[in-house]
């Protein structure tokens, strides 16, 4: 892990000796990741293509106002999650996760072991997760992204949503209890099995 931060730093230094190529390195390191995560913000492939894009601009524009205090990804992050919020609040309406679901894939692991049956309930379970986060508030969603998929940090969620490190704990419980509560059936026990 430290020999790619040290490969990513290099780049950084080269993008700031005005080397665009380095640019070029550095956007495809990060982008199939960040069009990931935003496209479970924003829930269309093209409306996700767009912010992606926009952040990469962003970016390379505010590039001298990097100052290397925090990794690079966090600070990509929290330009590309401030544009997908407000990409994500002006048309909530339209937002779909199904479309996304057919672009990207569900995200079920079907190993040689697994039975027809246990497909067909992880595809149902991916389906109604993907109901759920739907369903969340955009703030709630976006930590719920951040920490149980990309797996960021409480201190990196803080950094790329510019929040506290108090209210990201606030969201992320209050969007699990929400997630319960959406996917209770999947956690409770049927009648009859005390194990």
């Amino acid at each position: 892990m430290l020999a790619v931060h040290e490969h990513e730093n290099q780049l950084i230094q080269l993008v700031r000796d005005g080397d665009l190529s380095a640019w070029g390195e550095l956007i495809q390191i990060h982008q199939d990741r960040l069009y990931n995560s935003i496209l479970r913000v924003v829930g269309h492939p093209d409306r996700a293509r767009d912010v992606v894009q926009d952040a990469f601009i962003q970016a390379i524009e505010k590039f001298s106002r990097f100052d290397g205090k925090s990794q690079f990804s966090t600070w990509l992050y929290r330009i590309a999650f401030n544009r997908a919020m407000t990409m994500y609040r002006r048309q909530k309406g339209e937002v779909s996760l199904d479309v996304a679901r057919e672009k990207v894939g569900d995200e079920t692991m079907a190993t040689s072991q697994d039975q027809p049956e246990d497909r067909v309930l992880n595809s149902e379970l991916v389906d109604e997760v993907h109901q759920a986060l739907e369903q969340l508030t955009a703030e709630h969603r976006a930590v719920m992204i951040l920490r149980e998929i990309e797996g960021c940090e409480y201190e990196q969620i803080a950094e790329i949503l510019d929040i506290s490190i108090g209210t990201v704990r606030s969201r992320l419980h209050r969007a699990r209890a929400e997630m319960r509560r959406l996917l209770r059936v999947y956690f409770e026990q049927p009648p009859g099995n005390d194990s």
